[in-house]
């Protein structure tokens, strides 16, 4: 706010609360003075929510005390930790071989959030998992057959031989184990047989995965002709 916006917000002031007025011309003149050091930063209005009189109207309606310039320096701190929380930077539209336009813009884009001249941009959300479902998004990986495509399933091979092989097996016609709940260890479609590890006491401490349990590929050896789920997509 600059001097003649820190006299406007001190007269709505004065007319709501008369005992910040004065009298004395010095006095006012001492008073814009210290105003206008602590909230020359802050503006007086934004596109997005911030009032500095509704920030005062708010003090007073819940105050005792007369105002300070503290009281609306505080709103204005916590408007911008929220809105700055509420962000998460896009990819800037530079050359990301440029450091600095990169880091420019990135920084721009930060004030002009926190300065409430732009809105948040805030990250997308989860669309799936298993206590929710999204019906569109499982329409098109039943359509494409999986998000991973088929060059990249190879070359994750090597690094995870369990997922290729059960692939290999159910791509072969084969049962898929993880597709049924197992009845003797409990794991969820999706997941691997865990074993119990045993403690002196014979009470249970934890588990580890294990191999695929025989009921659980028997299960899903006699579940196969209805259809049972494909192991999703990782």
């Amino acid at each position: 706010m600059d001097r003649r916006e820190i006299a406007a917000l001190l007269a709505f002031i004065g007319r709501l609360d008369p005992r910040t007025i004065r009298t004395d011309q010095g006095e006012a003149r001492d008073q814009l003075d210290q105003w206008h050091e602590l909230l020359g930063d802050v503006p007086m209005a934004t596109p997005h929510g911030w009032e500095a009189l509704a920030a005062a109207r708010q003090h007073m309606r819940s105050s005792q005390y007369p105002i300070l310039p503290a009281d609306v320096a505080r709103p204005w701190e916590s408007y911008r930790r929220d809105r700055l929380a509420r962000h998460s930077d896009p990819t800037p539209s530079v050359d990301p071989d440029d450091q600095a336009a990169w880091t420019a813009e990135l920084l721009g884009t930060r004030r002009a959030v926190a300065s409430g001249t732009a809105q948040p941009a805030q990250a997308r959300a989860i669309t799936t998992g298993r206590d929710g479902a999204n019906p569109r998004l499982d329409a098109r990986l039943r359509e494409i057959g999986s998000c991973i495509p088929p060059a990249a399933r190879a070359a994750l091979a090597p690094y995870r031989p369990a997922r290729a092989a059960r692939e290999a097996a159910v791509a072969q016609g084969q049962p898929d184990a993880l597709s049924v709940r197992c009845a003797w260890c409990l794991a969820q479609p999706g997941e691997p047989c865990r074993r119990r590890r045993i403690g002196p006491d014979g009470g249970a401490r934890g588990t580890a995965p294990c191999a695929t349990h025989p009921s659980r590929l028997d299960l899903a050896t006699a579940m196969q002709p209805e259809q049972v789920e494909q192991p999703a997509a990782a």
